[in-house]
């Protein structure tokens, strides 16, 4: 569901190419982050004067903030080549060890996704990433054997966006580790900006502002609605993008000034109109909306909860006051008794 949604955090298909396009190539390009980029500068830095690989580095955060693009940058600036990968496309132990033995001295290995690898994949990667080694057994039966393969000095950047569901042994194996945040609207209309620049359309600072605002903190979502303004600017204006034309455009798609779409305003109408503003439990509120429970989870709640428009109880999801506000609802006034029991008796404070 989220790959075909204008404002999902996930790629589309006819995606890849304009995403590599725009994607900086180095430090210096990149926007955002700067806390990450001075650490980086450093550890590189340092790491060229030993003439040594880089540390093993961790990478997580929300989806489309810039973990593989930082992934390429590094390798770049450290002047080597780098090997992209998924923890779900490394099934077998032998799959891995294809890909270590192939590696070149200095190389960069991504692995995204990294917290989906099995267990017995992960017990391949420890001596690897410990001691540039591969345990490999030879053989079956009485006549097998364990031999070790040594393996080039390389540097391993794992991505996540579920930094908890990486065991403790693999994470502690990573010697520099990254919490990449949202981005500020600021940041996000200097990306707009640079996008605009690359994609040949005029845009300036206000229609630029205009679109950051509602990308939801997230350059992919940006970039991604950069294109769909283009479009409409070159049909129904004049080419160029101001704050009218963006404001315009992305009315017509639907994505209001917060970055909602109408996906998500249905599912908080739904918890409103049809069960009182909550509590909702989520199996309920996924027959109800005819989503998957954790598609729900997944893709609709994060932003809904950053934004403060939800709260999870132990009863289900409640709205806020402050999603009705945005939906133009009156919000309901708590029960007397409620009221009363927050006060304390004779009306005080209890």
């Amino acid at each position: 569901m989220e790959d075909n949604r204008l404002i999902g955090t996930g790629f589309q298909d006819e995606e890849n190419e304009l995403e590599n396009s725009l994607r900086p190539r180095t430090l210096s390009e990149y926007c955002g982050q700067s806390k990450i980029k001075e650490s980086l500068t450093v550890y590189m830095q340092a790491a060229l004067a030993r003439r040594e690989p880089l540390d093993h580095i961790l990478l997580y955060g929300p989806p489309g903030l810039g973990k593989t693009t930082l992934a390429g940058i590094v390798a770049a600036q450290m002047g080597h080549n780098i090997k992209v990968t998924s923890g779900p496309a490394i099934e077998r132990p032998v799959d891995l060890s294809s890909l270590l033995t192939n590696l070149n001295t200095g190389d960069v290995l991504f692995i995204d996704e990294i917290h989906r690898l099995s267990h017995i994949v992960e017990e391949v990667l420890y001596p690897a990433m410990e001691d540039y080694a591969l345990d490999m057994m030879i053989g079956k039966g009485p006549a097998a054997r364990s031999i070790r393969l040594e393996l080039p000095k390389f540097t391993l950047i794992g991505a996540t966006t579920r930094a908890g569901m990486l065991t403790s042994p693999l994470r502690d194996r990573f010697g520099i580790s990254f919490r990449l945040e949202p981005y500020s609207p600021e940041e996000l209309s200097v990306i707009v900006q640079r996008s605009a620049r690359i994609l040949k359309v005029q845009c300036d600072e206000a229609g630029a502002l205009e679109i950051a605002t509602r990308s939801r903190g997230t350059p992919r979502i940006a970039n991604r609605l950069v294109k769909r303004v283009r479009d409409y600017a070159q049909v129904c204006a004049e080419g160029a993008i101001d704050r009218e034309v963006a404001g315009k455009a992305l009315d017509m798609l639907e994505v209001d000034n917060l970055g909602l779409d109408n996906t998500d305003r249905t599912m908080l109408r739904t918890m409103i109109e049809k069960f009182g503003g909550g509590p909702v439990g989520l199996d309920t509120l996924a027959a109800s909306t005819g989503e998957d429970a954790t598609t729900i989870e997944d893709v609709y709640e994060p932003y809904l909860l950053q934004l403060g428009f939800l709260m999870r109880t132990p009863r289900g999801r409640v709205c806020t006051p402050l999603a009705y506000e945005h939906l133009g609802m009156l919000a309901p006034k708590p029960p007397m008794f409620q009221t009363q029991l927050d006060l304390g008796p004779e009306g005080g404070e209890g």
